[in-house]
C-alpha cells in the first residue's frame, strides 16, 4: 500500500488555454476548451509519483463508461486520437504539469475532474474542479469541422449579426447582439440542454447524445420555442403584446435568456420568427457550432403537407384568416454546420433548424436538421423535416375567392414561382447582404427546378393521390381577360401619405366593364390582417388593349392608429370582370422608420467613459410621446441602458448624450432602439472601433 493521495491544487492555466481554444471571450473563471484538443493543467501535492496516478473526467448525473459520460486514463507518452488521454508536459519537486485531450466525438457540457492514486488501493479520489468543453469546429475530426478560418470566426466567434426582414420588393435590415460570450450565457445554454423533454425523460440517455450535433441541435430548436417544454420565448402573432415585451422591441439575446433564467425559467414575452432565430444562433455558438441566421422572402407555411398554398379571398377583396396555410413576408431561420453521417457525405454542411413553433414533429415544435442539399435536390423523405423546408422556398400558391354564404370556392390563379425569393444571409466579415437562394433551389422556371419540385411531389405520394381540393385543370388553363399591378407612386414611410397607384390593363381585343373592390388592412409581417383601414370600390370600362391607371391615397390619419409594429399593410383590389375570371391584384407594403443618427464623441479606449450622442427629430406635425431609447453591444455597455426621452413637439429634433465604457479592443457594435408612441423600434447601429 503506498500513502494516500491528499488533496492537490491545480493551476487550470485559463489564460494560456482559452487562448488556443479560442475560448477567450468568455468572460469565465472556469475552464472553458473544444474537444478534440489539448490542454494543460499544472497541480501539486498529490503526494504521489506521476505514473501511479489515474485521472476520471465524467459529466452529467450518471456517468458512465458505456455511456460515453466517463472517461479513465492515466499518464500515457502519446495523445490518443479515440479517447480521453494525458502526456505529461513538466515535473518538478513539487508540482506536475500535464496535457489532456479529449476526442473529436466527446459529449460537450461541464466535466468533473478527479485524480486518484493506483497504488494507495482504494482511496478516494481527489476533485480537482470543473471545466466546460464544447464542439471545436478548428478541428478536422469535429463533426461541425469548419476548414474556413473566417467564417469560423464569423458564425461562431462574431456576437454581432444583422437581420433581413421587410417584403421581396422592400429588403431592409437590422442589427442584433448575440452576446453569446456575456456573462452567465455559457450556464444558461447548459440549463437549456438540463431542461428539455429528452432531459427530463431519461437524463442519462439525453447527455451521452450530447456529442452530436444534430441531437443538440434538434433539442435546442424545441427549448427556444415555450410550447411543449417551458422553453425560452413565447411566441405571439397578434399584433398585442400586451403583458410584455413587442417581439420587435428586442435588440439582442442577452436580455431574452437573462430574463427567463430570472423568472425561474418562465417563458419569456414575445417573440416571432427573428427573436426565435437569433436566440437558437447565440445558443449554438456559444456551445461551437457554426450558426447563421436566413431569412427567405415570401415563406410558404404549409399546414397540410401538400405543397401547396392556400389563400382565400371575400367578394369584396378582403384576405380571409381560413385555412391554416399561410405566406408570410419573410421568415427568418437558421443554418447550422456539421456533417450528416446519417445520410452521407452529399448531405452534410450547412443544415436547417428552425425554433419558431409553427408545426409539430415528433409530437413537438422542433424542426430540423434538415440538410440544405436535401432539400435543393427534393430528397424530401430524409430527416428531419425537409418536407415543411421545401414547401417554405418551393410551394406552389392558389388564391380563391371564397363565398361564406355557401361555402363555395373559385379558382382566381395559381402561382409557382412567387415562394421563396431572396433567400439571405449576413456576409462574413462585413455587413452586406448575401444572397443564398440558389443554394436552396435551382432557378424559377428553369426544367430542372421543375422536375425537383415533381420528385419531392413523388416521394411524399401526392403524384398518386386524388386531392378533392386541389384546382382541376381546366380551372388551372383559365386565362384572365385584364391583368392589374399596385405601383408605388411615393414615399414608404410611417408619417407620410401612402400614395399608390391601381394600373389594369385590358389583354382582349373586346371592351370590358370591371367592378373593382379594394380594401387595405394593417397586418402583421405574417400577412395575417389585423385591422381594415380603407375600402372602395368603382366601376371601370376598358377599351381594346387600353391601359387605365388610377391613384390612391392612404392618408397618415387612416392608417396611424391601427399599424402593428411590423409597419406592415396590404392592399388588394378584386376586379371582377363581366363574363370573364375574377383577377385578385395585391401588394405587401412595408413602410420605412424615420432615421436615427448615433455619434460618438470622442476617443473610444478600453476603460475609459466616453460619450455619445442620439439624434432623432420628429417628422410628423403632431407630438410624439412616451419616447424610450435602449442601448447595448457587447464589450461596450453592462446589460441594457434604457434612457427615458422627453415628448417631442412637431418637428423637433432630439439630442439624447450617455456615456459608455469600453472593456474590449477592436471593432465593436453599439445597439440603439428608440420607441415612442407614433414609432415603434426605430433601430440604427454603429462600429465604434476601440482602442487597446
Amino acid at each position: 500500500m503506498g500513502q494516500a493521495l491528499t488533496q492537490p491544487s491545480i493551476n487550470w492555466h485559463l489564460k494560456e488555454n482559452a487562448r488556443d481554444h479560442r475560448t477567450s471571450k468568455f468572460s469565465s473563471k472556469e475552464l472553458i476548451v473544444r474537444r478534440g484538443q489539448a490542454f494543460t493543467v499544472t497541480f501539486n501535492g498529490t503526494g504521489q509519483p506521476e505514473q501511479n496516478l489515474t485521472f476520471v473526467a465524467e459529466t452529467g448525473p450518471k456517468p458512465s463508461k458505456q455511456a460515453n459520460t466517463q472517461a479513465t486514463f492515466g499518464i500515457s507518452s502519446t495523445v490518443s486520437k479515440e479517447s480521453w488521454s494525458a502526456v505529461l508536459q513538466s515535473t518538478t519537486s513539487n508540482s506536475v504539469s500535464i496535457s489532456i485531450s479529449s476526442p473529436a466525438n466527446a459529449v460537450i457540457g461541464r466535466y468533473k475532474l478527479n485524480v486518484q492514486s493506483t497504488s494507495s488501493g482504494s482511496s478516494s479520489p481527489a476533485n480537482l474542479g470543473t471545466f466546460v468543453l464544447l464542439f471545436n469546429p478548428w478541428s478536422s475530426g469535429d463533426d461541425v469541422f469548419l476548414p474556413n478560418k473566417a467564417e469560423c470566426e464569423e458564425y461562431v466567434l462574431e456576437e454581432f449579426g444583422i437581420i433581413f426582414a421587410g417584403n421581396k420588393q422592400h429588403i431592409n435590415s437590422f442589427g442584433w447582439n448575440f452576446g453569446q460570450f456575456q456573462g452567465d450565457i455559457l450556464d444558461i445554454c447548459l440549463s437549456m440542454l438540463d431542461r428539455s423533454l429528452n432531459y427530463r425523460q431519461d437524463p442519462a440517455t439525453d447527455v451521452s447524445h450530447r456529442n452530436d450535433p444534430k441531437y443538440v441541435g434538434r433539442v435546442l430548436s424545441a427549448m427556444v420555442n415555450s410550447n411543449d417544454d417551458q422553453g425560452v420565448l413565447l411566441g405571439n402573432w397578434s399584433g398585442n403584446y400586451e403583458g410584455g415585451k413587442s417581439p420587435s422591441s428586442w435588440t439582442g439575446s442577452g436580455e431574452i435568456l437573462q430574463n427567463w433564467k430570472k423568472s425561474g425559467f418562465k417563458p419569456v414575452r414575445y417573440g416571432q420568427c427573428w427573436v426565435f432565430a437569433a436566440v437558437l444562433t447565440t445558443v449554438l455558438r456559444c456551445l461551437g457550432i457554426p450558426t447563421r441566421t436566413i431569412t427567405n422572402f415570401s415563406s410558404a407555411h404549409d399546414a397540410d403537407g401538400n405543397l401547396r398554398v392556400d389563400e382565400f379571398y371575400d367578394t369584396s377583396g378582403n384576405h380571409l384568416n381560413r385555412g391554416a396555410d399561410s405566406i408570410w413576408n419573410f421568415h427568418v431561420w437558421n443554418e447550422s454546420w456539421f456533417s450528416r453521417s446519417d445520410l452521407g457525405p452529399s448531405y452534410s454542411g450547412w443544415q436547417i433548424l428552425d425554433a419558431t413553433p409553427q408545426e409539430e414533429s415528433g409530437g413537438i415544435y422542433q424542426c430540423g436538421p434538415a440538410s440544405r442539399n436535401a432539400v435543393k435536390e427534393g430528397d424530401v423523405d430524409l430527416d428531419y423535416d425537409c418536407p415543411f423546408v421545401f414547401a417554405e422556398v418551393n410551394a406552389d400558391c392558389m388564391y380563391w375567392n371564397y363565398d361564406p354564404a355557401n361555402g363555395k370556392k373559385t379558382l382566381m390563379f395559381s402561382e409557382s414561382t412567387v415562394i421563396g425569393q431572396f433567400i439571405s444571409t449576413k456576409a462574413v466579415g462585413r455587413d452586406d447582404r448575401v444572397d443564398v437562394t440558389n443554394d436552396y433551389k435551382y432557378a424559377e422556371g428553369s426544367t430542372k427546378e421543375r422536375d425537383v419540385f415533381k420528385k419531392a411531389r413523388k416521394k411524399l405520394g401526392l403524384e398518386d393521390k386524388f386531392d378533392p381540393t386541389a384546382p382541376t385543370p381546366k380551372e388551372i388553363d383559365q386565362k384572365p381577360d385584364i391583368s392589374g399591378k399596385f405601383k408605388v407612386a411615393g414615399p414608404l414611410e410611417v408619417g407620410k401619405d401612402l400614395n399608390l397607384i391601381l394600373v389594369l390593363a385590358n389583354l382582349t381585343s373586346d371592351a370590358k366593364t370591371v367592378q373593382v373592390n379594394m380594401t387595405a388592412w394593417c397586418t402583421v409581417y405574417t400577412r395575417r390582417p389585423v385591422h381594415e383601414i380603407w375600402k372602395d370600390s368603382i366601376s371601370v370600362t376598358l377599351a381594346p388593349q387600353e391601359e387605365k391607371q388610377f391613384p390612391i391615397q392612404l392618408s397618415y390619419a387612416k392608417y396611424q392608429e391601427h399599424l402593428t409594429t411590423d409597419n406592415t399593410i396590404q392592399v388588394t383590389a378584386l376586379c371582377h370582370v363581366a363574363g370573364g375570371i375574377q383577377v385578385l391584384v395585391q401588394r405587401d407594403i412595408t413602410l420605412d422608420n424615420p432615421a436615427i443618427d448615433i455619434q460618438v464623441l470622442g476617443e473610444a479606449v478600453v476603460n475609459k467613459e466616453v460619450d455619445v450622442e442620439v439624434i432623432f427629430t420628429n417628422p410628423i406635425d403632431m407630438e410624439v410621446m412616451d419616447c424610450v431609447l435602449q442601448v447595448e453591444g457587447s464589450d461596450l455597455v453592462r446589460g441594457i441602458l434604457e434612457i427615458n426621452v422627453p415628448p417631442l413637439k412637431a418637428g423637433e429634433k432630439s439630442s439624447t448624450k450617455f456615456k459608455i465604457i469600453p472593456s474590449e479592443s477592436g471593432p465593436k457594435h453599439l445597439l440603439v432602439n428608440f420607441s415612442c408612441d407614433k414609432f415603434a423600434d426605430i433601430k440604427a447601429y454603429k462600429i465604434i472601433n476601440v482602442i487597446g
